[in-house]
């Protein structure tokens, strides 16, 4: 399955057990590299940065075409990043997720989120053979209101 991945989050169904406990660890993580995030205010990706904001994430801006987005600095790529890398999420088609993950685990990142309408096998692959948490075809915003 592959869809766009700036589509609004639909109406999620209950998460197995097991990944409720995943995606429960991983928005406790208070750092969030966002992957594909667009300095247009229409797309998910504003609106769910702009959400983790205003609950008191750290967000950091990854896309290589904006220097900043909501008033920060947006970086061209993970490795640009300073600092550590707690959740990557992720808002790109699925073909690039697999090299989205291999810069996470790279970088030493705890977890990666691909969101709602995304999913890569080989992403989840990368996340699993170096042991961090991943989630995939979820929204991070709409999980977190769940919790909320």
């Amino acid at each position: 399955m592959s869809t766009d991945s700036e589509e609004a989050c639909p109406i999620p169904t209950a998460p197995p057990r097991d990944e409720a406990a995943v995606m429960d660890r991983m928005l406790r993580w208070r750092r969030v590299a966002i992957v594909g995030l667009s300095d247009d205010p229409g797309r998910a990706s504003f609106s769910i940065a702009s959400y983790l904001l205003g609950q008191g994430y750290e967000v950091v801006p990854v896309n290589p075409n904006h220097t900043n987005v909501l008033g920060l600095r947006c970086y061209p790529s993970l490795d640009a990043v300073p600092g550590k890398l707690e959740l990557v999420n992720v808002f790109r088609r699925s073909e690039f997720c697999a090299d989205v993950a291999r810069e996470a685990v790279a970088r030493g990142a705890t977890g990666v989120w691909l969101q709602s309408g995304i999913v890569n096998n080989e992403a989840r692959q990368i996340a699993a053979r170096a042991g961090i948490d991943y989630i995939e075809n979820r929204c991070i915003m709409v999980e977190h209101m769940r919790r909320g």
